[in-house]
């Protein structure tokens, strides 16, 4: 299993990103796929969340920014960011499990098995 990021990068306050994941295995092997963060010296956090039915989840802080989807034909998922912050940069992540998630699970972090090595991105 290999999931590789792609689209990080340095964009200015207000500008906007986006991110792909590209999946090694047909997404259907995949119960949920998410976008996770980790600012410098801090915890990762779950950003975005989609499960294998379309259902997508988002942390408060990027609602009406942030939109996760997904090309099930070329296996790829994206996250596309609109109206950047600042307090938006980090590394962010793909992740996917193939394990059935509660809905209050799906933005933890801990409840993924596969991970790809990250992009950058940085908002001034």
């Amino acid at each position: 299993v290999q999931l590789v990021e792609s689209g990080g990068g340095s964009v200015q306050a207000g500008g906007s990103l986006t991110l792909s994941c590209a999946a090694s295995e047909y997404f259907g092997s995949y119960h949920c796929m998410a976008w996770n963060r980790q600012p410098l010296g801090k915890e990762r956090e779950g950003v975005a969340a989609l499960d294998v039915d379309g259902t997508t989840s988002c942390v408060d802080s990027v609602k009406g920014r942030f939109t996760i989807s997904r090309d099930s034909d070329k296996n790829i998922l994206y996250l596309q960011m609109d109206s950047l912050k600042s307090e938006d940069t980090g590394m962010y992540y793909c992740a996917g499990t193939r394990f059935l998630l509660l809905s209050a699970n799906r933005l933890r972090p801990s409840q993924y098995t596969y991970w790809g090595p990250g992009t950058q991105v940085t908002v001034s």
